[in-house]
């Protein structure tokens, strides 16, 4: 059975995950509970998520604004027909470029759909979307949290909850990915909102 979460249960299991872990219920004491992060299962929300690799949150949302400042309504069939210059006037790199068209290309030939990824496991997701090039375990992982709501999911390639549970559980910057990975088994069948409680702390310290 494919388990989620959604806004009605979200802080309940906030709540079941940190009586797992006393360093992620510390989190909820300081700063409350995370917001609930969340996407709908769009061409435009993973074209974000592609925006979002390598580079911050804020230049992200810059180039997907001035995307649909060009186009409006961010769709396969919208986006397409726009040149190289136009996207590199939407502060599009080259690369994002050549991985967006391939998606594009992939939902209009009907390759890939969107609304049937709902039903698939997350191995199976993983199989279909790192098909399209420039998707990557990154951008699954962000795609099964963020839009399918999927309840055990740890992004073991995003470096602010990487750098998070470090900071929280008083790990050496240098540890490897098996003593991370090591460190989330307790927090099994709840990583997503683990996860999420990283991201809300690693945000909040930042702005201190």
């Amino acid at each position: 059975m494919i388990q989620t979460f959604n806004q009605h249960n979200f802080h309940q299991l906030c709540d079941v995950v940190a009586t797992k872990d006393a360093d992620l219920k510390e989190i909820i004491e300081r700063f409350g509970y995370p917001p609930y992060w969340s996407r709908p299962n769009t061409f435009e929300s993973i074209v974000h998520i592609i925006l979002e690799q390598q580079v911050s949150l804020a230049s992200a949302m810059a180039t997907l604004n001035k995307l649909k400042d060009r186009i409006a309504t961010i769709t396969p069939g919208n986006f397409l027909p726009l040149t190289d210059i136009e996207l590199k006037d939407c502060y599009f790199s080259r690369q994002k470029i050549s991985y967006v068209r391939d998606l594009a290309e992939q939902i209009i030939n009907k390759k890939l759909n969107l609304d049937d990824l709902v039903d698939k496991t997350d191995s199976e997701i993983k199989t279909a979307l790192t098909k399209i090039k420039g998707i990557g375990n990154w951008t699954v992982d962000i795609y099964l949290i963020f839009i399918l709501h999927r309840l055990d999911v740890f992004p073991i390639g995003d470096l602010a909850a990487v750098n998070a549970l470090k900071k929280v559980k008083g790990l050496d910057k240098t540890s490897s990915t098996e003593d991370i990975i090591s460190t989330t088994l307790s927090w099994k069948p709840y990583s997503s909102l683990a996860t999420m409680l990283l991201w809300h702390f690693y945000l909040e310290e930042r702005k201190r």
